[in-house]
């Protein structure tokens, strides 16, 4: 009789525990994304680029499996699909239609799939947790301010320019971006950075509306975040007549460098270095 006690209470335990915290396993890709395996609508399998900038999600033109099950209308807006990754189910995510993803992904899908919940983005071993009652460890984990803005997540940051001056600025945590900092056409017109940056060279992109927009590629001698410092960190900004970049990216290359768990209310975030905190910077 007390054995099955032991047994009744010891499986109520790992009930508890599993109830406690959920996984989602993601790879990452050469681009610095994430992706997740999904099943959208009980029928179509897609494999979707996590983009912390967004709530819902999109369908890429360029997508390579079927997502026949998915039902646009004139705004080409799809709404109450359902997201299933493993044994997780998500109802009511809308999915836009027509939007550029990154490499090896067939649309995206955002932070709905952590609404109200406190999460983390843990690199070391490729999944998300998610965190229902029980709360996480945060050893070794520096706390730093976020603000909200549309469903993105913002961040500020020191940048040393031109070796003497110190400029704060605010970023847009942006996974769909594959570099590490990209900065905004305003900061980089105010700081000259095309005068007082080394530049290494240019190359033509496309941003989620499948319009052209060059790119420099430059060295930023610091770049501080809380206590932590890159030096000689490979950065971006726009040029040309296309100036439509009004918020600075901490892009993939950056976010990848760190483990990061974001608490319920999104006002601050937990950060340690990742096992990818001291690899060469990603370049464009």
């Amino acid at each position: 009789m007390l054995k099955k006690i032991n047994i009744l209470f010891l499986l109520s335990i790992g009930f508890s525990g599993a109830k406690a915290q959920q996984t989602i396993p993601f790879r990452v890709t050469k681009s610095n994304n994430i992706i997740v395996k999904t099943l959208v609508n009980k029928k179509d399998s897609l494999h979707l680029m996590f983009q912390i900038a967004m709530k819902d999600g999109a369908i890429s033109p360029d997508k390579q499996r079927k997502a026949d099950h998915i039902i646009f209308n004139k705004e080409e807006i799809s709404d109450n699909n359902t997201v299933d990754i493993g044994n997780l189910s998500w109802k009511n995510i809308s999915l836009m239609d027509n939007q550029l993803t990154g490499p090896e992904a067939d649309g995206k899908i955002g932070t709905a799939l952590f609404e109200g919940k406190t999460f983390k983005i843990d690199y070391d071993n490729n999944q998300f947790v998610i965190y229902n009652e029980k709360q996480p460890d945060l050893t070794g984990f520096q706390p730093i301010s976020i603000m909200m803005d549309h469903d993105a997540f913002y961040i500020s940051a020191d940048n040393v320019v031109d070796g003497v001056r110190q400029q704060e600025a605010y970023f847009a945590l942006q996974s769909g971006y594959s570099g590490g900092i990209l900065y905004s056409n305003d900061f980089t017109e105010e700081n000259q950075l095309d005068k007082k940056l080394k530049v290494l060279g240019e190359k033509t992109l496309k941003n989620s509306k499948g319009e052209s927009l060059i790119t420099k590629q430059a060295v930023l001698p610091f770049f501080k975040l809380e206590h932590f410092v890159f030096k000689d960190l490979s950065i971006g900004f726009f040029a040309g007549d296309l100036k439509t970049q009004n918020v600075s990216y901490f892009g993939a290359d950056m976010l990848r460098r760190f483990i990061w768990i974001f608490d319920s209310k999104r006002n601050i975030a937990y950060i340690k270095p990742s096992k990818y905190y001291s690899q060469p910077y990603y370049k464009i």
